[in-house]
């Protein structure tokens, strides 16, 4: 009898210890599979033609960068202290595109790119930082970007930090994962579980989240936020 007790009283423990709130926050996922909710297009050619082709769609439960014409799939939402976790692919000929953190005003750069620290995705690049009206510091900097006195965030400057690393992208057309650390002034990048760059003294600590379209097709299976707490 008296273990038949010590049974149930542990089954009830165990049911409340289940159904207990976690004290780590739930990741999201910015991308549902079906369509493009949470997210909205800026892409300059459309200013002229808004009836143009689409350039972010919706492939086989993939989101999808046409690469053409150039622009931006940008989420609705404001974030900040977070873990991103992107899986990506080039779909055909490996070349160009990127994740934006920390973005705001739109087309501030060339009247194309919003304000925003680049993570970049270009093929044998990725994890380079590219500062657009957003700066950034990295250890090695005058090794990594060059001469101080070109430094900058605006037209003309030096707005590219190199990357870490070489080689830890995958072959073209196996699935690349990368991770990006936002907390406070501090951004952090891995590709396939390799560190490639550590920023610290970000000039901004939150934004939208943006995906560019910079001239090849790019595939997207995994675009997911963890909110980080501490």
């Amino acid at each position: 009898m008296i273990a038949n007790l010590y049974l149930v009283t542990a089954c009830i423990l165990l049911a409340f210890a289940d159904g207990a709130p976690s004290d780590e926050p739930a990741p999201r996922s910015l991308f549902n599979g079906r369509d493009l909710t949470g997210w909205h297009a800026d892409v300059p050619e459309f200013d002229k033609n808004p009836d143009g082709k689409p350039v972010f769609i919706v492939r086989d439960g993939k989101l999808v960068s046409l690469g053409t014409p150039g622009g931006h799939l940008i989420t609705d939402d404001v974030f900040d202290n977070y873990r991103l976790e992107v899986e990506y692919r080039f779909a055909g000929e490996p070349g160009n595109c990127g994740v934006l953190v920390h973005a705001s005003t739109p087309r501030m750069l060339y009247k194309m790119f919003p304000q925003s620290i680049e993570v970049q995705m270009h093929h044998t690049n990725a994890g380079d930082f590219w500062c657009i009206g957003e700066d950034i510091t990295v250890p090695d900097m005058e090794q990594r970007r060059g001469p101080k006195e070109n430094w900058g965030a605006t037209e003309g400057k030096e707005r590219r930090i190199l990357n870490l690393t070489d080689e830890s992208e995958k072959p073209v057309g196996e699935w690349n994962a990368m991770v990006i650390e936002c907390v406070e002034d501090q951004v952090k990048v891995w590709v396939n579980d390799d560190l490639v760059n550590h920023g610290t003294n970000c000039t901004a600590t939150k934004g939208q989240i943006a995906i560019q379209a910079e001239g090849s097709e790019v595939e997207f299976r995994k675009v997911q936020l963890t909110p980080i707490a501490k």
